[in-house]
């Protein structure tokens, strides 16, 4: 008889099934990610827009507005991702709130990164530091309701970067958070985003993607992750936001999915896009005509979006009860054209004109 052979797996045996349901019910047919994981500080910078203090009981109340925005949430809305604060607070009666996203049937998930870092030896690239103590804070979260998590690192395109040495350390970073989640029971969103910064053309924005990704997939088979029990959020392959020349939806589209065909394995459940900045219009557009473009596609490709889902409704809430019902109707818009751009069903002209302004921020961080 053949001596049984250990193969070694990020994710323990007893955990996979549940890995692998997670992964698919976040990203099913017509469903995405509302990221409302902004820290404190970023949270008072958008409130501060609005004119809206930036204290604890406003910052609930914003997150109790958008996880009981309407009665059918979990049909547009797969995960939720929570920052640490929120995940332990409640809504207006009393109901924890991974509890009410969970009879919503959205699946909870949780920031566990520390934020970026400089990377010694680079010019003007980071790191993402986090990983001391994440396995409790996994164990943690788990027990709090969490079944995935996100993990962001940050790179960027210019003349000499990314470098190598940025590609590999985020790459690896990314891997280990991997591990560490799978280990834990948490699905690992793994997050390489490159920021929409600079002059770069589409042309260079796919070379650069393709390394990018290629690098973490290696990480990941390395570190022996279990794919199905994973999910990536990349960036749209978007030219920079100084590019001189203009691209349609649809060369962003066959760009991006170009892009994904040559990097990311078909065991991979879902591919839920970052905004980047776009405009709520624009980033719902490029999501719907990737997923007419022809071909394979073996993955599903969705939304995790944080400003093109808020940003009307935190216009139109401006702190008021009063405005708190027409606020919850903007995210029900978004999240409906989201919904049918997820299956390539968006038709266009959801919204109103915030919908079609620029949500770019230079150096974007959170």
């Amino acid at each position: 008889m053949a001596k049984a052979q250990h193969i070694p797996c990020a994710a323990p045996p007893e955990r996979r099934k549940e890995l692998e349901q997670n992964a698919r019910a976040i990203c099913a047919p017509g469903k995405g990610i509302l990221a409302a994981d902004e820290s404190t500080g970023t949270i008072g910078k958008r409130f501060a827009g609005i004119n809206v203090e930036n204290n604890e009981e406003n910052r609930r109340a914003y997150r109790d507005l958008l996880f009981s925005a309407y009665p059918n949430l979990g049909d547009h809305i797969g995960g939720a991702i929570l920052f640490d604060e929120t995940i332990r607070q409640k809504d207006s009666n009393g109901k924890p709130f991974p509890e009410v996203l969970k009879e919503a049937g959205v699946v909870v998930g949780i920031k566990v990164d520390k934020g970026v870092v400089p990377l010694s030896g680079t010019v003007g690239e980071t790191t993402t530091q986090g990983l001391d103590g994440m396995a409790e804070r996994c164990q943690e979260y788990y027990n709090l309701g969490a079944r995935f998590a996100k993990w962001r690192c940050v790179l960027n395109i210019n003349d000499t970067n990314p470098s190598q040495q940025s590609m590999i350390e985020n790459a690896n970073v990314l891997a280990r958070y991997a591990s560490i989640c799978q280990a834990n029971g948490l699905v690992p969103i793994v997050e390489p985003e490159i920021l929409m910064d600079g002059d770069h053309d589409l042309e260079r924005a796919m070379f650069v993607t393709q390394k990018v990704l290629a690098h973490c997939y290696k990480a990941l088979c390395d570190h022996n992750i279990y794919l199905e029990g994973t999910l990536l959020k990349p960036n749209m392959v978007c030219p920079g936001v100084d590019c001189p020349t203009t691209y349609s939806p649809e060369e962003i589209a066959l760009a991006t999915v170009t892009v994904l065909r040559r990097t990311v394995p078909a065991a991979v459940p879902g591919i839920t896009f970052l905004s980047g900045g776009q405009s709520e219009e624009a980033a719902t557009l490029h999501l719907n005509a990737m997923n007419v473009v022809p071909g394979p596609r073996p993955w599903a490709l969705t939304f995790s979006y944080g400003r093109a889902l808020q940003a009307t409704v935190l216009k139109t809430w401006q702190g008021k009860k009063e405005n708190v019902a027409a606020a919850k109707e903007a995210l029900k818009t978004r999240a409906k054209a989201n919904s049918d751009a997820a299956k390539g069903e968006y038709a266009g002209g959801a919204g109103s004109k915030e919908a079609m302004q620029t949500l770019y921020v230079k150096n974007y961080s959170y």
